[in-house]
């Protein structure tokens, strides 16, 4: 049997960002009627950013109200990639549905990372209500110091969210307790890319895996574009762990999906 050929592969790959495109719609609409979903988005990010915009005016400290706004919805966009990207995988192993993804002509990645992107794009939800959470019942005057670099900043951290959310997909796949490592991620990372503690409290020994994950350069580039300061370094910090993201979730999804087609268990991992 002789493969396809390449004009056959070219109209494929001309494909996919159409693909992607509608992948992604799709989950966004599936997350966004979600009540797990909608409460990890808007309710969980609203009450650790009381506590931590409360905290802030009862002890004067020297940081902002909206630095801590700005840090509680990052976790809520990190929230819902690891529970949402999680969950879809073990709600599509439960129905049946992972085999036949896997099968398909496209791409798995492509697959999987419309559903990463799908959620992050949700969490943006969080971003919102912690702003709008600060200027109502905190009294804080939300004025963006670059409004344009803030969009661009908002931007380029749900994508680098979401390819991060791409590398831990692929174990997500691998492995049938998903949702159990959603709960293990989910709290480190908050902590250590300094959402809500700043990195310099953090003991030296972290900053490096920091400088590694996406959300500490997302929250610097929101944070700079909000308070004042350079946003583009962060952007672009922002931009350039996307595509090692990308490119290391490629290869690692890659690796799955030959092993499951290796053993044909799939489904029993």
């Amino acid at each position: 049997m002789t493969g396809p050929s390449p004009q056959e592969l070219l109209a494929a790959v001309r494909g996919w960002p159409r693909v992607l495109a509608i992948g992604w719609l799709y989950q966004l609409k599936m997350q966004a009627q979600s009540g797990f979903m909608i409460m990890t988005a808007l309710i969980q990010p609203l009450i650790f950013a009381t506590i931590a915009m409360a905290d802030q005016q009862a002890g004067n400290r020297g940081l902002p109200v909206l630095y801590y706004a700005l840090g509680a919805g990052i976790m809520g966009i990190w929230s819902t990639v690891v529970f949402g990207c999680g969950g879809m995988i073990s709600w599509q192993r439960h129905q049946g549905m992972l085999e036949p993804l896997v099968m398909a002509p496209v791409p798995f990645a492509l697959v999987l990372m419309a559903i990463t992107l799908g959620t992050a794009t949700v969490g943006l939800y969080s971003l919102v209500a912690t702003m709008l959470w600060a200027a109502l019942v905190f009294r804080v005057h939300v004025q963006l110091a670059d409004p344009l670099l803030f969009g661009v900043a908002g931007a380029a951290t749900v994508v680098s969210l979401g390819l991060l959310g791409l590398v831990l997909g692929s174990s997500f796949v691998l492995y049938r307790n998903s949702n159990a490592i959603s709960n293990m991620l989910e709290y480190p990372v908050w902590l250590i890319t300094g959402l809500l503690v700043p990195l310099s409290l953090l003991p030296g020994w972290t900053h490096p895996l920091a400088y590694a994950l996406a959300p500490t350069w997302g929250v610097e580039a929101l944070r700079a574009a909000a308070l004042g300061g350079q946003p583009l370094p962060a952007i672009g910090w922002c931009l350039g762990t996307s595509l090692a993201y990308l490119l290391l979730g490629v290869w690692l999804v890659g690796v799955v999906e030959r092993r499951a087609r290796r053993t044909a268990t799939l489904s029993f991992q």
